[in-house]
């Protein structure tokens, strides 16, 4: 590190007093709190907690400071239980340890933030939601309290400073005011990446539009395909090209690849003509019209469907709808990607979804419209210190470029929803719960049973999902009466999924003997190293192993429906 930045011996002790006074202070207001019966706390719990801090503390002034009271030259290294020498990647550039003040501020910050975890963890007294809020809180602000995310205290972004002359400062402004500019975060250079030319480039026709999607027809690479075609359905609030980034990435081209006929519907972002529209209409003008479109097109009785995210949950609803009229065969078979239809054990989402938060949404939306920039905020909050607080040391404190990434870029490609669907959608599902009780719902008078489905289906489930947690998707398999397979994939709720089998990554879980709650699924299952992409289709094509010549119908533009426009079609691109 630059001289110039090397504190002087007085300055030294004057931090190390400082911390040492504020570790005192938080231990004497817990202390004093717990005397008084003010908090709480676990009594028993919070002692042991209060006891491991005090002896951390002082085993960390103990590796910093001598018997003198000065700072040593060359610190002793915590001890490898130490919460102090926890491996974090905030700290991983040296100069983080290059001098002991920096090295003290790293420990001191990563013990402080255990000990506020840990008094958390031991209050008493709220129920679960309430503990899971204020522990999400708490996250938040030790995440944002951290030294790397200040210039003063990062010692990468003050020896970046001092050798640039202060341009990495400029260029951190730049960027910084931008994103005010457009009211987003920046992730990725979006320069690098048009749609239609290097993501959601997968060749097709739109063949049919609605004021609610455009419903894509993906050409053929095969001379012959399954007979029973395939509808995804992907979530409405984001771009549908998350299964159509870049080829090799590419779960469409990769199905198309397969031999499969498949159908992508993508989604209008709202706009002032949709303020009236419902979760009704997502089920009947959404996803029973493109089913009934693709029947009528290719003159088959069935199709097989995949419902991602929220639109996976529309797909419950939607198989249950069908039941309950008597045209469940019009589904061959049911793919769930990350859905849930039981939001008792929903993930990180339920933390946003309270009276006060609800009344905040109200006044964002007063056009009917809710602004796609809300919900990437809400996203980049669940996962602030990778979404957030690395993009401001990085980009606006150091300065540096945006690396393009094509997934980053789909996440910054925001939509608007309907605020009265979404409303609903958080009020009736996620708060209520409504779905999972038979008749709690209805769709244009028809009540909702989940227990009516029976239609097959392929449950797929993130292992490190944090929106739709593996143990909320499994109650899928609770709620449907039909025959299904649980998969486990290794990851999160968008590489979970988006997992090609050339990139040989991750893993997946399986299990030939059935299981009546995720846990006994996790305990007999196999892994299986890499994609699970093959397991699927393997799966598919014993749904429905009939295959066809793929010409007429199975071309896009050359059946009934004309083309009305080259993929990925103006739906996506409209803001």
């Amino acid at each position: 590190m630059a001289e110039a930045i090397v504190p002087t011996l007085e300055q030294m002790q004057q931090w190390t007093q400082i911390i040492g006074r504020g570790q005192q202070m938080m231990l004497e207001h817990s202390t004093r709190l717990m005397s008084e019966g003010k908090q709480p706390f676990d009594t028993s719990a919070l002692t042991r907690v209060n006891t491991d801090f005090v002896n951390e503390s002082v085993a960390l002034w103990q590796r910093f400071v001598d018997g003198s009271g000065w700072m040593k030259a060359t610190p002793d290294p915590a001890p490898p239980e130490s919460p102090a020498a926890r491996k974090d990647r905030r700290f991983a550039d040296p100069a983080w340890e290059k001098h002991p003040l920096f090295d003290l501020l790293r420990q001191g910050y990563l013990l402080t933030s255990e000990y506020m975890t840990k008094l958390v963890d031991n209050v008493d007294g709220l129920d679960p939601k309430q503990k899971e809020q204020i522990r999400f809180a708490t996250g938040g602000i030790v995440d944002a309290m951290s030294p790397s995310n200040f210039l003063l205290t990062n010692p990468a972004v003050l020896e970046k400073t001092i050798e640039s002359g202060g341009e990495n400062l400029l260029r951190g402004l730049k960027h910084m005011l931008a994103d005010l500019e457009k009211g987003q975060l920046t992730h990725t250079d979006g320069s690098h990446f048009e749609v239609g030319r290097n993501i959601a480039a997968t060749p097709g026709k739109v063949i049919h539009e609605t004021p609610l999607y455009q419903l894509i027809q993906y050409s053929p690479t095969t001379e012959t395909v399954l007979e029973t075609p395939l509808i995804i359905f992907p979530p409405w609030i984001n771009r549908f090209y998350i299964l159509d980034l870049a080829p090799e990435k590419s779960f469409v081209k990769w199905a198309v690849d397969q031999g499969v006929t498949v159908f992508m519907v993508s989604w209008k972002s709202a706009d002032e003509t949709m303020i009236d529209v419902e979760w009704d209409d997502y089920i009947l003008r959404g996803q029973v019209d493109a089913i009934d479109t693709v029947r009528k097109l290719l003159d088959v009785p069935s199709v097989h469907t995949i419902g991602y995210c929220v639109a996976g949950t529309t797909l419950a609803a939607t198989l249950a709808l069908l039941a309950a009229r008597g045209e469940a065969e019009k589904v061959t078979s049911a793919t769930f990607f990350t859905a849930q239809v039981d939001f008792a054990q929903a993930g990180d989402l339920t933390l946003f979804v309270n009276d006060e938060q609800l009344a905040m949404i109200d006044r964002l939306t007063t056009s009917g419209v809710l602004d796609g920039r809300y919900m990437a905020a809400t996203f980049n909050l669940l996962r602030g210190r990778d979404l957030i607080w690395n993009y401001v040391v990085n980009n606006y404190l150091l300065g540096n470029d945006y690396a393009p990434f094509d997934l980053l870029y789909w996440n910054g490609d925001t939509t608007n929803l309907p605020a009265k669907w979404h409303r609903a959608y958080l009020k009736e599902l996620y708060r209520d719960n409504k779905l999972v009780r038979a008749g709690e719902m209805q769709v244009e008078g028809t009540a909702i049973d989940l227990s009516l489905v029976k239609t097959p289906a392929y449950i797929q489930a993130g292992r490190e999902d944090h929106i739709a947690p593996p143990q909320s998707v499994w109650k899928l398999v609770d709620h449907f009466t039909g025959p299904h397979r649980f998969v486990l994939a290794g990851s999160g709720h968008i590489a979970g999924v988006v997992n090609p089998p050339a990139a040989n990554k991750y893993q997946y879980w399986t299990s030939e003997e059935p299981a009546k709650t995720l846990d006994q699924f996790i305990e007999q299952a196999k892994e299986t190293r890499g994609s699970w992409w093959p397991d699927w289709i393997e799966w598919l094509r014993e749904r429905g192993p009939g295959v066809i010549a793929a010409d007429g119908a199975r071309q896009p533009g050359e059946g009934s429906l004309p083309a009305l426009e080259d993929a990925p079609g103006s739906y996506v691109r409209s803001r």
